[in-house]
């Protein structure tokens, strides 16, 4: 018996979405992006306010290219891959704007939904 692949949210097909490169699970709606000047440690990162189908892990303190901050890596909910992070906390006034944002990084994920 092969079992079906389920996903927690699906969000909806009339809007433009980004969905994991790996499984295909939603991810973020097109809506959600923040900004697209972001740096991953595999390259090119999307910063959103809001994601789905996304787990949580513990957070840390790492310093990134604009300081200190408290970040707890996300991954995918279907297929377990690490997606990127989310901004816990930063302790530079300047970079405060992230607290509770995720970042994606593009080389774990694609744009699904009417980017005709």
């Amino acid at each position: 018996m092969t079992r079906s692949k389920t996903f927690q949210a699906y969000l909806p097909s009339c809007h433009r979405t980004y969905s994991c490169i790996h499984c295909r699970a939603h991810l973020a709606n097109h809506d959600e992006l923040i900004s697209k000047s972001f740096q991953g440690s595999q390259g090119r990162a999307y910063l959103f306010n809001s994601v789905v189908n996304v787990g949580c892990g513990p957070a840390e303190e790492r310093v990134l290219l604009t300081g200190l901050h408290a970040v707890a890596d996300i991954y995918c909910e279907n297929c377990k891959t690490t997606l990127g992070w989310k901004y816990e906390h930063a302790f530079e006034t300047s970079q405060k704007y992230k607290e509770g944002k995720f970042i994606i990084e593009l080389a774990h994920m694609i744009k699904d939904n009417g980017w005709d």
